[in-house]
C-alpha cells in the first residue's frame, strides 16, 4: 500500500512539484493576457468611440494635451484623416501636435502639415510651411521638392527653376523638372506671341527629345502644319487621343497616306477608306462598322507608369506621385453617343 505514496524525498515528487509550477504559472500568463487584452481593447474601443462624431477643436486640444495617447497614434490618425479626404480634421491634428511642449516631432509634423495644405488646395500655406523647414533644414530634399510643386500650382515658374538650384546641389534628378518648368514658363508667357511660343517650344523638343506629348499637344492645337511638319510617325500610339480628335481640315492627307497606323487610324474615324482592316483590334472592329449602322468611338483612359494611377484626363505630371511624362494611354469603344444625339436632334426638326 505505501508504494503508491511518494517521500517528499522522492525525485519522482521534485519532479511532479516542479511540472505542477509550470502549469500554475502558464495558465495565471496565460489568463492575464487574456485580462490584459481585454482591457487595452476596452479602452482602445473607448478612445475610438470619441470619434465616431468628429470632435470639435477644443475637445482635440484637450485628448491631445492630455497624453493619453502617444504623439505617433495622433500622426497615424491624422494621416487617415487625409487618405480619406477630411484634410480639415487632418489639419486640426498636426496643428494641436506642433503647439505641445515637447518638440521631439516637429520637422516631420511641419512637412506633413505642409503636404495636407498642399492637397488641400491651401497653397500659400504650404508654400509657408515649406519655407519655414528650410530655413531650419535647408537640406531637406522632400521639402524642396514639394516647395516647387508649390510655386508650379501658383504658376509662379521663376521661383520653381531657382529651387532646382539646391535640388542639384543635394544630388537630385532635376533635368526633366527643369526643362517642363521652362516649357510651362514659356506658354504661359504672356508677352510672347504665339508663333515665339511654337517656335521655341520646337526648339527646347528638338534639343532635348523630351516632353513630347506635352510639345505636339500644343503644336497641334495652334499651329496644325507645323506639327505634321515635325510629326514623327512612330509617335501615333503616344499621341493618339490628340490625333483622333483632330477636326478634319487640320489632317495632313500625304503624310497619313504613308503611315500605316494613321491610314489604319482614319480609316477607323472614317475620314479615309485606305485600310480594310488593322491589327490594332479597336480599329478593326471600327473599320469594319463604317458600312454599318452602328455608332462607334474611341474612348481613352491615362494612367501613369509609375504609379499605376488612372485618370479619365491627359495630364503632363502625376497628381498622385508627381512624375513627369509617364503618361500611357488605354483606349477602348464606346456608342458614339454625340453622333446618336445629333441625329435623334435632327429627327426634331
Amino acid at each position: 500500500m505505501n508504494s503508491f505514496f511518494l517521500d517528499f524525498r522522492d525525485p519522482l515528487f521534485s519532479i511532479i512539484i516542479f511540472l505542477a509550477l509550470i502549469f500554475a504559472i502558464t495558465f495565471l500568463s496565460y489568463w492575464w493576457g487574456r485580462y490584459k487584452t481585454k482591457g487595452n481593447s476596452k479602452e482602445l474601443d473607448k478612445f475610438l468611440q470619441q470619434f465616431h462624431t468628429l470632435p470639435t477643436e477644443n475637445e482635440l486640444k484637450i485628448l491631445i494635451s492630455s497624453g493619453e495617447l502617444s504623439q505617433k497614434s495622433w500622426l497615424l490618425l491624422a494621416n487617415s484623416y487625409t487618405k480619406s479626404g477630411d484634410f480639415e480634421k487632418a489639419i486640426e491634428i498636426y496643428l494641436e501636435i506642433l503647439r505641445l511642449p515637447s518638440r521631439s516631432n516637429e520637422k516631420e509634423t511641419m512637412f506633413l502639415l505642409g503636404k495636407v495644405y498642399f492637397k488641400a488646395g491651401f497653397l500659400e500655406r504650404a508654400k509657408q510651411i515649406f519655407l519655414e523647414i528650410l530655413h531650419t533644414s535647408p537640406r531637406t530634399p522632400q521639402a524642396l521638392h514639394y516647395l516647387l510643386l508649390v510655386y508650379e500650382y501658383l504658376r509662379d515658374y521663376t521661383s520653381a527653376l531657382k529651387v532646382l538650384e539646391p535640388l542639384d546641389e543635394l544630388n537630385e534628378a532635376i533635368q526633366k523638372d527643369e526643362i517642363y518648368l521652362k516649357n510651362l514658363a514659356l506658354l504661359h508667357d504672356s508677352e510672347k506671341t504665339q508663333a515665339e511660343k511654337t517656335s521655341q517650344i520646337l526648339s527646347f523638343y528638338k534639343e532635348h527629345h523630351q516632353l513630347k506629348y506635352m510639345v505636339f499637344e500644343y503644336l497641334f492645337a495652334n499651329d496644325p502644319a507645323l506639327a505634321w511638319e515635325h510629326f514623327d510617325g512612330s509617335s501615333g500610339e503616344l499621341l493618339i487621343d490628340i490625333l483622333w480628335n483632330l477636326p478634319p481640315k487640320a489632317l495632313n492627307l500625304a503624310i497619313i497616306t504613308n503611315n500605316d497606323f494613321l491610314r489604319e487610324l482614319y480609316s477607323a474615324r472614317g475620314d479615309i477608306t485606305l485600310s480594310k482592316g488593322s491589327t490594332i483590334f479597336e480599329l478593326d472592329v471600327l473599320i469594319k462598322l463604317q458600312n454599318t449602322p452602328l455608332q462607334a468611338n474611341l474612348s481613352f483612359e491615362y494612367s501613369c507608369s509609375q504609379c499605376k494611377q488612372s485618370y479619365p484626363f491627359a495630364f503632363k505630371r502625376c497628381s498622385h506621385c508627381h512624375a513627369i511624362d509617364t503618361q500611357t494611354i488605354q483606349w477602348s469603344i464606346v456608342k458614339n453617343y454625340h453622333t446618336i444625339f445629333n441625329k435623334e436632334t435632327d429627327s426634331f426638326q
